[in-house]
């Protein structure tokens, strides 16, 4: 397999057009589409696949957490994993998306000397403001008292997001690094990387959280361990692989001097992805007030879990779709960046069909995965149907708010 797919589409001259090229217009558009929907498979399968392997390292640490005696562990946990999300790791998320756009057009128009120093810039930022954030997770747990929480549950979850501190930074610097091999299609190293992050992560997780006093503090050791593990192997592909040869250089002071034009890109896509996953978290905190919070949080947190989970399935292919648009773009062929966005909804909607189905299938036993309290099983199976009529939205949007940002 080569280093790298090609990425653009071919630019029909007006000449061709007249002449009708090969064939006539219509075996000429599904010739196109075929080859377009080939570029997007190969970026949006892998990059799908990346983004659940991510994710599923928080997750696999829930499950096995709620599978420690009484429900407060995975009640803690589970707002502590949700706050850290939805302050600290969508955050970055959301600003390292601009580079998507930066990197995406530097490299279809070939300014390979461009994507280090737009990822120099992302990395330095996002670590600025990882400092905040770590203050704020410090007070998490007093926070959460002083608005009304349970205290029980408060406490034990400010002593389970300081542990994810680490991890944190760790996800500054893995965040940009993905963009700058996204941008340039090296998708299959993301995913060996982010594979065997997940499967070191699942004995790590298990051992510091069954087989040492840390309890279910071990799983957020574990995340943050699993996170710094994923940054050494993407910084050591990217320094050492002919891929990145082109597009790797040293870092200069010009890195640091255009901080403003990568927050005017990184702002506003670090709000579009947060005001969701905000509007998550609030439902979480008023499930904190309700009679019996332990069992709602947790079940409520189960469910917004699994949501965000299957969320970064579409999130995959709107990334892979960003990169299309972006590179069709900077290579000045706005029909090719069309028809990603075509190909990459059609596969949108058929993975919103796939998925919602596999979750009606599992209704009964999906509970089983996160707990085994009976109650709260029972529970998470009359939220399933609820779920996925959340899942099937997400997909549509997780797509769309890929692209549209790029044609901003």
């Amino acid at each position: 397999m080569e280093d790298r797919a090609p990425l653009l589409l071919p630019q029909y001259t007006l000449r061709e057009e007249k002449c009708g090229g090969a064939g006539t217009g219509d075996e000429r558009w599904r010739r196109d589409l075929a080859r377009e929907a080939g570029k997007v498979g190969y970026v949006a399968l892998p990059m799908a696949a990346v983004s659940v392997s991510q994710y599923a390292v928080q997750v696999a640490s829930n499950m096995m957490v709620g599978h420690l005696p009484g429900v407060l562990p995975l009640s803690a946990s589970a707002v502590a994993t949700s706050l850290a999300s939805v302050s600290g790791f969508s955050l970055l998320i959301g600003m390292a998306s601009g580079l998507e756009t930066l990197c995406g057009q530097a490299y279809g128009a070939k300014l390979y000397d461009k994507l280090a120093m737009h990822t120099y810039r992302a990395i330095v930022t996002l670590v600025f403001v990882s400092i905040p954030i770590s203050l704020l997770w410090v007070f998490i747990g007093k926070l959460l008292i002083l608005i009304g929480q349970d205290p029980l549950i408060s406490k034990e979850a400010g002593r389970y997001i300081v542990w994810l501190i680490p991890g944190l930074f760790a996800y500054a610097i893995s965040q940009p690094l993905t963009k700058f091999l996204q941008s340039q299609s090296l998708i299959i190293p993301m995913l060996w990387s982010s594979i065997a992050t997940l499967l070191l992560h699942i004995p790590l997780c298990w051992l510091l959280v069954f087989k040492t006093s840390l309890g279910y503090i071990g799983a957020s050791l574990a995340i943050s361990l699993s996170y710094w593990l994923n940054v050494i192997m993407l910084a050591a592909y990217i320094g050492y692989s002919n891929s990145c040869k082109e597009t790797r250089s040293p870092p200069t002071i010009e890195a640091f001097k255009g901080v403003g034009v990568f927050l005017r890109l990184a702002l506003p896509s670090a709000l579009m992805l947060c005001f969701e996953w905000w509007s998550f978290e609030i439902l979480i905190l008023l499930s904190g007030i309700l009679p019996n919070p332990e069992l709602q949080t947790s079940v409520l947190s189960i469910c917004l879990t699994t949501i965000t989970l299957m969320y970064t399935i579409p999130y995959g292919f709107g990334a892979a779709a960003s990169t299309r648009v972006a590179n069709e773009l900077g290579g000045g062929n706005p029909e090719g960046a069309r028809s990603a966005v075509r190909v990459v909804m059609c596969i949108a909607v058929m993975e919103a069909a796939i998925v919602t189905i596999i979750l009606l299938a599992s209704q009964h036993i999906l509970g089983y995965a996160y707990s085994s309290d009976k109650e709260v099983v029972a529970y998470v199976n009359a939220m399933v149907p609820f779920v996925c009529v959340s899942v099937a939205a997400d997909s549509l949007q997780g797509v769309l708010s890929g692209h549209i940002s790029k044609l901003s």
